[in-house]
């Protein structure tokens, strides 16, 4: 063996390090070196993503809002909505979807198939494909015959069971499919089901014609679980008088009887959100003025814009706000056909038509959406199903709609105004508000008070 030892086994008495045998003072070293490799590359990187940032925003800068680095949506009207329903996805006011499980599958939860194709409107997959985050599930039952049920609303019609068959096969569907739907009692569920990427899914009552004409079968909904009820449908009831449908009826009580006034002071006690809807314009007008909570209307368009009895006219949506003399709300724009424009004639503009009409009257806080899917037989060009409610938003951001109020329109309003009956119920019952035990006064199966 040579005298003069290898270079990578020297000791340290040979006066050169032994790498071999004590690297600890190499390592460090050796780590601080790659640290700055790293950091070097790093701020390369962004030093390359900030000049073509730079140049961009000198060439185009409309380039920073399609890529979403301005926090502004971007110039193009799709690509814009699809990113502003990212974080204000649609809650919808009114989908009849219980009304197709009922008369196309007679409520059998375990035969319908909502995670595929459906038959009418909405399923699982169009939902998401439209960026749903909630909406009200209507356990709508129809009116009864009129001579059937009597001219006073007296003879049983089997529309109280009806209606709870439907809350029933809502809350089924509901059940069935719990990484999809998640089930809402308050503004607040909403905005939880959304912060989990769920859809959040509420009941609305489509029509005091349901409640058998008494209060008690109201909060009995509330406790199952419904949060609106629709003060008429297409008929009068024992509570108010109802629109009619294309052409007003002739009215029976002139707006709301004796007991709807009852009637909405129960509902603002307990929280149920008064729908006006299908009204009369006197029974808006006179609920309007009443209520002491917010109101909606699920599933309402704009009479100027389109000359029906089931729209809503400009002297009541001057009503809506938060000035003197007008009570805050929400009108969700319908999207039926045959509320929206002339025959043949309805698509995505006429019916950006309407939520504008409303938003110039009311005020933009004062527009959502109720599309009335699955309840209609038609619907407009470009609004096919729950999957093209991205084309509407498109459309009014082309108009000038801002990002804000675009939120409101997809769902903010409305929960604004839930928030809002919510917060009345609260203060009334803290108030002790005694809850309401009027009946019907034509009502023959009670018996008249006496002295005991």
């Amino acid at each position: 063996m040579s005298g003069e030892a290898e270079p990578l086994l020297r000791t340290e008495e040979s006066g050169q390090r032994n790498y071999a045998h004590d690297d600890s003072e190499f390592a460090p070293s050796q780590q601080r070196s790659h640290a700055l490799r790293i950091r070097s590359v790093v701020w390369a990187v962004l030093g390359v993503v900030f000049v073509i940032g730079v140049v961009f925003a000198l060439v185009d800068p409309g380039h920073l809002r399609d890529y979403g680095w301005s926090g502004k949506l971007p110039r193009d009207p799709v690509l814009a909505a699809d990113r502003l329903l990212d974080s204000a996805p649609v809650i919808d006011g009114h989908i009849d979807l219980p009304e197709v499980a009922r008369l196309g599958f007679r409520n059998n939860v375990s035969g319908i198939p909502l995670d595929g194709k459906m038959p009418m409107h909405v399923d699982i997959p169009r939902l998401r494909e439209g960026k749903v985050g909630g909406f009200f599930w209507s356990v709508y039952v129809s009116c009864a015959d009129s001579s059937a049920e009597g001219k006073d609303f007296l003879n049983a019609t089997w529309r109280v069971r009806d209606t709870l068959e439907q809350i029933d096969v809502a809350k089924g569907l509901i059940e069935k499919y719990p990484d999809t739907f998640s089930y809402a009692l308050s503004s607040e569920d909403i905005t939880q089901s959304i912060s989990q990427h769920k859809i959040a899914s509420l009941l609305g009552v489509e029509g005091a014609h349901q409640l058998g004409n008494s209060i008690s079968v109201l909060r009995q909904y509330y406790t199952l679980g419904v949060r609106y009820v629709t003060l008429t449908h297409m008929c009068h009831n024992a509570f108010a008088d109802s629109a009619g449908f294309l052409t007003q009826i002739a009215p029976l009580h002139y707006g709301l009887s004796p007991i709807g006034f009852k009637l909405i002071e129960e509902m603002n006690r307990i929280g149920m959100l008064v729908d006006l809807s299908h009204t009369s314009d006197m029974t808006a007008t006179q609920a309007l003025l009443h209520s002491k909570a917010p109101v909606i209307w699920s599933h309402s368009s704009a009479r100027a814009v389109h000359n029906v009895a089931r729209n809503v006219p400009d002297e009541v949506l001057s009503l809506i706000g938060t000035g003197e003399g007008q009570k805050d709300g929400v009108v969700m724009v319908n999207f039926a056909p045959y509320f929206v424009a002339p025959n043949g004639e309805a698509n995505v503009k006429t019916v950006a038509d309407h939520v504008e009409h409303i938003a110039k009257i009311s005020g933009k806080k004062h527009v959502g959406i109720g599309s009335d899917y699955d309840g209609i037989g038609e619907t407009p060009e470009g609004l096919e199903d729950v999957s093209k409610y991205p084309a509407l938003i498109a459309e009014m951001y082309r108009r000038g709609w801002d990002k804000y109020e675009l939120a409101g329109l997809t769902g903010g309003n409305l929960l604004r105004v839930f928030a809002g009956a919510e917060r009345v119920a609260r203060e009334l019952q803290a108030a002790g508000t005694p809850a309401v035990y009027d009946i019907y006064d034509k009502r023959e199966d009670l018996p008249i008070r006496r002295e005991l």
